[in-house]
């Protein structure tokens, strides 16, 4: 009998605000830009990417493409989004 699988999406376990901070703590705790932008890219699109984007002063194409595993966001776009997603940035020693 073959092994059926489902894809994994992220978007099933982005659902409560408090689910998707924590999605970003742990990408933050990676330490890759990358992995940061693409995390902040999966709860933009929980959150919906359109309304983001208006929020933080860039289209949804270039949001996209900013917030992809390739993409490599200007500081001012981070900054907008975290904005629009209603966090703030710590750092702590």
């Amino acid at each position: 009998m073959p092994l059926h699988t489902t894809k994994f999406d992220v978007q099933d376990y982005l659902a409560t605000p408090e689910r998707q901070v924590a999605y970003i703590e742990a990408a933050l705790e990676e330490n890759d830009p990358a992995f940061l932008a693409k995390a902040l890219g999966d709860v933009a699109r929980a959150r919906g990417m359109t309304q983001v984007a208006r929020d933080a002063g860039v289209t949804r194409e270039a949001l996209y493409r900013a917030l992809s595993e390739k993409g490599d966001p200007r500081l001012s776009t981070l900054m907008g989004v975290l904005k629009s997603l209603g966090l703030k940035l710590r750092i702590a020693a």
